[in-house]
């Protein structure tokens, strides 16, 4: 039996919100893509943080709960590292379109190299999410500056529904990723980097399948560049 359906869009409501099609739990990675100067979409590695319970949702004191029901829901927040083009293109267009796949592949390329495409929403996103970007705090770490932004879903789309899986492989793939973008940066130790690189390539060909095994030779390309 397939575990696809139908696609079903979503748009906003009358404030021009849409909901997001997943719930958060911790952080979670997704890929996003950015209209550049180029008229071509950027498409890159994003980690979303779940809404603060502590934020516009939860009612002030004395207020009551038909005064909490009227307040949105607090922001899903992301950082961006560095003069990224996902920081550039957020600034030049307020927004993206936030993407949830499930393809290795996908995700190493777009965490770890210029990837470009001319439409918005990839064939491997199960979902997206277009979203405004509201630039709300900044700061610098280990030598790095980073910007905060609250993303507000604006209209949602499901490609795929699918029967939840846990693989060790696609999870190697992600752990991999994130250490091999840490490569070069000061701030952290290079030796443990590449140990745990080798650590999670090793477990990513024991327990992955085909794409799993191309994801971490493209990864590796992408290193070695």
């Amino acid at each position: 039996m397939s575990d696809e359906v139908e696609s079903g869009v979503s748009e906003g409501g009358d404030d021009g919100r849409a909901d997001w099609p997943v719930e958060f739990r911790g952080v979670t990675e997704s890929v996003v893509t950015t209209l550049g100067p180029n008229d071509l979409w950027n498409v890159a590695a994003l980690g979303l943080h779940p809404p603060d319970p502590g934020g516009a949702s939860n009612a002030e004191e004395g207020s009551t709960s038909e005064d909490a029901a009227a307040e949105p829901p607090a922001p899903v927040t992301a950082r961006t590292w560095g003069n990224t083009r996902t920081r550039r293109n957020f600034h030049r267009r307020g927004g993206g379109y936030v993407q949830f796949v499930r393809d290795p592949v996908t995700f190493v390329d777009a965490a770890l190299s210029i990837s470009e495409v001319e439409a918005p929403v990839l064939d491997a996103a199960d979902a997206w999410v277009a979203v405004d970007a509201e630039r709300v705090d900044a700061g610098e770490s280990g030598g790095t500056r980073w910007e905060e932004w609250e993303l507000y879903p604006r209209e949602a789309g499901v490609e795929r529904e699918t029967v939840p899986t846990v693989n060790r492989g696609f999870n190697a793939v992600v752990e991999a990723t994130v250490a091999a973008s840490r490569l070069g940066v000061d701030a952290y130790d290079q030796a443990e980097l590449r140990n745990r690189l080798a650590h999670f390539e090793e477990v990513g060909r024991n327990c992955g399948d085909d794409r799993v095994v191309r994801a971490l030779d493209r990864l590796r390309e992408h290193v070695e560049a």
